[in-house]
């Protein structure tokens, strides 16, 4: 194709993205440049950095955990910062917070106490008793724009005895997650972030630096998010061994069970070990601990590098048993074919839990030994995390569905592979689409692009999990795989280790594929659109047959027309979302036949219907 040719088409594709809805202050970023409406980051995009120095303690007796941390906080933005705001997520386990849904009281602590808070040198008095998850600090000297700042806090919170996304698992295996305070987010659309955590909507964090020191006590094994730095100044020997050979090792390494977990023979007999990580240009840090947990490890070649997979587990859980193996198999298989990009980081690790909750390089799940497939799909879904919101940095808080949506899809296409497509099917129909397209109720039909943090109940959970993920597939339905991944990999290009919102993702797929892509963004984003197909007028004229199909509900889907002849023969034929391109309501379908028709019935597979029953037509 010409070059300027192709050039007009890419150029005309992404400047019609201005026909889409942006509230004010989006539109006041793009003015300002941080945006482009090429899908790009804008030529005065900027992101603030902070690189943080952690040492952190837990005490299994107390369940305490302390520390202190310096950061070192870049403001690369335009502006003069007054307050500094300090997130702490678990905070939303106080009383007073304010929360989504109810909370027993073994899930509630004290929440944070700030011990200390200096910025450049200069002490701060802070009382944090009545701090929530975020808290802004006023500056007696601004931060100027394009400065470094040096913050240094000490703090210490107790861990909720009941686990959810962090807490205790059992009295000697902990869950440590959110665990110090954090510069909030700055950008460019909202300024400070400043919404409150509630336990619903999840997170939106910087990329940091992040290097940690872990105090836990004697027989204690740590698993982090980041790279292990010491293994030699806290393991054995033979288990230090066995920890190496896993870095290289395709086999299941069984660097500990739970007898020589008990028994004293795996971590350095000092009264503390401290374990010791370190992670860059990534969201966010977490770990765990335990001290009877099963440990299991191995790794896998990757395109450029091979990572690690490990697993902890309360022994005779049969379902993480197989963990290990199955983070292999997810690796390699994201890798190479969907989303089609290298996993990012150099280690996975699966904890026995109860949040099923992706964090940066490590996994929370709980264990469903019955259904091992149902388990499987839970480590797929959380995994495939990895590359939304952590690659991505996606503000989950406000756009739930530019994560959820993406990771569903995932857990989807991966399941086809794993149990094959009927199963994959039944599971997200049954698991997924029929518990939104049952429900008529008016909190189910809001727009996509309604901010997640406005959203809540099942409207919360469809808007971000299901309605997404089926118009990601949608999409590619209509595009085709390979130009579909071809966009896919642009809006990936554009913005991993950034800050993308909807409208990047828009802007990027148009120009990625070329096309103008703005009907099929409105219809699915910005509609009260379901899912309602009818069969219309029906004719046939010979070898031809004229079939008007009613979009009742409006969403542009795929869906095959399936024709029974009256030699009880059947026909398939598949038609892409391209058919609702020129008009959303209805559309009518030239069918060449060779036989005589005597029913007609429109199939969408995963894109239930809300009435089936007019899906039929006999003639």
């Amino acid at each position: 194709m010409n070059k300027l040719l192709l050039g007009l088409m890419l150029i005309g594709g992404t400047m019609s993205a201005q026909e889409l809805y942006m509230p004010r202050n989006i539109k006041k970023a793009f003015a300002s440049g941080t945006r482009d409406i090429s899908g790009k980051p804008g030529k005065n995009y900027w992101q603030n950095k902070g690189v943080y120095d952690v040492n952190v303690k837990v005490d299994a007796k107390t369940k305490i955990v302390s520390g202190s941390e310096m950061i070192r906080y870049s403001n690369n933005s335009p502006d003069e910062l007054k307050v500094l705001a300090i997130r702490f997520v678990n905070n939303m386990t106080k009383p007073q917070s304010g929360r989504a849904g109810y909370s027993s009281k073994e899930a509630l602590t004290d929440g944070l106490k700030i011990k200390s808070f200096f910025i450049n040198e200069e002490k701060y008095n802070i009382n944090s008793d009545n701090w929530s998850t975020v808290e802004k600090v006023k500056l007696t000297k601004p931060i100027a724009s394009k400065s470094q700042t040096e913050i240094k806090i000490e703090w210490e919170y107790p861990l909720a005895k009941e686990s959810g996304r962090e807490g205790q698992i059992d009295p000697e295996t902990f869950y440590v997650a959110y665990s110090f305070p954090r510069v909030s987010v700055y950008d460019d659309y909202n300024g400070w972030d400043m919404l409150q955590h509630n336990g619903r909507q999840e997170f939106y964090n910087d990329f940091n630096d992040y290097s940690f020191s872990i105090s836990a006590p004697k027989d204690f094994v740590v698993w982090s998010t980041g790279d292990f730095q010491n293994p030699e100044e806290v393991l054995q020997p033979e288990y230090l061994k066995r920890f190496k050979e896993s870095l290289q090792s395709d086999k299941i390494i069984h660097i500990a069970n739970a007898e020589e977990m008990k028994s004293g023979k795996v971590t350095k007999q000092n009264e503390w070990n401290v374990w010791k990580f370190k992670a860059n240009h990534i969201v966010d840090f977490c770990f765990a601990l335990s001290n009877h947990y099963v440990w299991d490890a191995s790794s896998v070649q990757l395109k450029t590098k091979r990572a690690s997979v490990q697993s902890a587990y309360n022994a005779g859980a049969k379902d993480f048993e197989k963990y290990t193996e199955w983070m292999r198999y997810n690796l390699k298989w994201f890798t190479d074919n969907w989303p089609g990009v290298e996993y990012p980081f150099p280690v996975m690790t699966a904890i026995q839990g109860y949040a099923d909750m992706e964090y940066p390089m490590m996994i929370n799940d709980t264990s469903i030994p019955n259904d091992l497939q149902d388990a499987r799909l839970t480590a797929d879904h959380e995994i495939a995390h990895t590359y939304f919101p952590f690659y991505m940095g996606i503000n989950e808080t406000r756009y739930a569905f530019m994560d959820e949506g993406w990771a569903t899809m995932l857990e989807y296409l991966i399941g086809i592979e794993e149990n094959g497509k009927e199963a994959a099917d039944k599971f997200m129909k049954n698991f997924r689409v029929k518990r939104w397209i049952n429900d008529a109720s008016t909190e189910q039909d809001q727009p996509i692009i309604t901010m997640s943090s406005q959203l809540s109940g099942a409207g919360y959970g469809n808007n971000a999990y299901v309605k997404p993920a089926l118009s990601y597939l949608a999409l590619k339905d209509y595009l085709g795989d390979e130009l579909f991944k071809k966009a896919l990999h642009i809006y990936m290009d554009n913005w991993h280790g950034k800050h993308p919102i909807p409208w990047d993702y828009f802007n990027s797929m148009n120009a990625g594929s070329g096309k103008n892509l703005n009907w099929f963004f409105n219809n699915w984003f910005y509609t009260n659109n379901y899912i309602d197909l009818k069969v219309g007028a029906v004719s046939q004229q010979n070898n031809q047959l004229v079939l008007m199909v009613e979009n009742v509900g409006g969403f542009a889907i795929p869906f095959d027309v399936v024709l029974t002849c009256e030699d009880n023969s059947t026909e398939k034929i598949h038609f892409t979302p391209s058919v609702w391109e020129k008009d959303q309501k209805s559309v009518s379908l030239n069918i060449p036949v060779k036989k005589k028709v005597e029913s007609v019935n429109l199939d969408g597979g995963i894109f239930m219907d809300y009435t089936p029953e007019d899906n039929l037509k006999t003639l």
